[in-house]
């Protein structure tokens, strides 16, 4: 009777205990929960670059119907060879329907998409010729950002030498106050080598305005650039490309400030209590001098002198397409040539956009990226093989790291090991040992009452 009331009690216990206890698993399974497989999503999402939307990782069974859509992919970059703009005459590769390049007399030309920096066509693209005062532009996108545009400054005599014999001018006093604003419409209208000068020298001075707009230069991935006298004033060893022209008026572009000076056609220019009109020498902008003003201009720079001829950055907009062109030295067609050269290879390029493979891009080369922790290879420690080779340490620099090696998963459908099998059993003992433990104080109990 006693112990048939003691097992009793043991096995209430158990089952109780067994009860509120979850029971272990004894197979291994190969299913990941749900989180780990919304984790995993997201990394091998992350990892391969795949667009991912604000759904994933999510059952379809929890999404909100089917209207989840995916993330707009960003504009892929077509690849090209940049080593064929190194190559002479002109570079054009047409599709079946494209139309026929022009053949303009200048020696040096480009064009180009300002969204995308892809070369539609060039011709002798890197040749490195005087650039005028094309280089202008290169000297905004250096001194621009330097002073607010309703700055006041008053011009010292200092300021105003230097300037070369037979520059054009748009006429800035010494002693006289102008605005920032005035000053950089003086350059981008009139072409003014004396706002040049004055500019510069707010911005630290000459010489260090040449090796700024130098650096300016490479950072744009303008090689072909090399600054002497900032205005674009011929000096010796000054030199730039059709390419690095089209690089400058395609950053210039991403600048609103540079952008609203480069296409106005006219202003106010102050002189002291009264003012005069000064009107922008780029020809497509303004139609002066008969010719044609271009549809869609948005202007940028021209350039002029005895050594460069005629040199030209232009830029257009048709639709949701902008082009930058560049074009270098007519070699026929008088002063204005370089205007009409510039609008037969604009007409060109809104028609042949679609129908051409890029030759090229304005787009500075990526750097390789450096090897990193997660690309460099390691030498991996492990307790079942030598450390490195022959059964050497890694060598120093190898980046070694010592890895524990994982313990490795049963296979789906096999028993887990014995500690897990044996834990039913452990609990049923202690179930029991508590049982009779309880029963004995109770024995006890009822003794001292009787």
């Amino acid at each position: 009777m006693i112990v048939m009331s003691a097992v009793r009690h043991a096995a209430a216990g158990t089952a109780a205990v067994l009860l509120v206890l979850p029971a272990p698993s004894a197979v291994a399974s190969p299913v990941p929960s749900a989180a780990a497989a919304t984790s995993t999503s997201a990394f091998m999402s992350s990892a391969t670059g795949t667009p991912r939307t604000a759904s994933a990782g999510i059952p379809s069974s929890l999404r909100s119907g089917d209207t989840a859509r995916r993330e707009p992919t960003p504009p892929v970059r077509r690849p090209v060879d940049r080593a064929r703009l190194d190559r002479k005459g002109t570079q054009v590769q047409p599709l079946p329907d494209a139309p026929a390049v022009p053949s303009p007399s200048a020696l040096s030309w480009v064009v180009a998409d300002v969204s995308t920096g892809e070369v539609l066509a060039a011709r002798n693209a890197h040749r490195k010729l005087p650039p005028a005062s094309t280089l202008k532009a290169l000297f905004a996108l250096t001194a621009l950002p330097g002073h607010e545009p309703s700055e006041q400054h008053t011009v010292a005599d200092a300021e105003l030498t230097g300037i070369g014999d037979g520059s054009s001018l748009v006429g800035v006093k010494e002693g006289y106050t102008y605005k920032v604003s005035d000053l950089w419409n003086g350059v981008f209208l009139s072409s003014g080598n004396d706002a040049v000068h004055v500019l510069a020298a707010m911005n630290g001075g000459w010489e260090s305005m040449s090796r700024r707009m130098q650096e300016k230069a490479r950072s744009l991935g303008a090689l072909d650039t090399h600054v002497v006298s900032p205005d674009g004033y011929d000096a010796p060893g000054q030199v730039s490309s059709a390419y690095d022209l089209a690089v400058f008026g395609r950053a210039g572009l991403q600048d609103p400030a540079f952008t609203r000076y480069c296409s106005t056609a006219y202003a106010d220019f102050p002189a002291g209590s009264w003012s005069y009109g000064i009107a922008n020498t780029n020809r497509l902008l303004t139609g002066a001098d008969g010719v044609a003003r271009y549809p869609g201009l948005i202007g940028i720079k021209n350039g002029y002198t005895s050594n460069a001829g005629n040199t030209l950055i232009s830029a257009a907009r048709r639709g949701d397409r902008t082009l930058v062109v560049s074009v270098m030295n007519p070699q026929g067609g008088g002063g204005l040539a370089v205007y009409e050269e510039a609008r037969e290879l604009l007409d060109w390029g809104f028609a042949a956009a679609d129908r051409v493979r890029p030759v090229g891009s304005l787009l500075p080369e990526q750097p390789k990226p450096a090897a990193t922790a997660e690309t460099r290879p390691v030498s991996v420690a492990r307790a079942d093989r030598p450390a490195g080779p022959e059964g050497r340490a890694p060598r120093a620099g190898a980046e070694a790291v010592a890895v524990a090696a994982p313990a490795e998963a049963p296979a789906q459908g096999t028993e887990s090991s014995g500690a897990s099998a044996g834990l039913p059993l452990g609990l049923v003992g202690s179930a029991c040992a508590a049982a009779l433990l309880l029963w004995g104080r109770r024995r006890r109990a009822a003794r001292r009452a009787d």
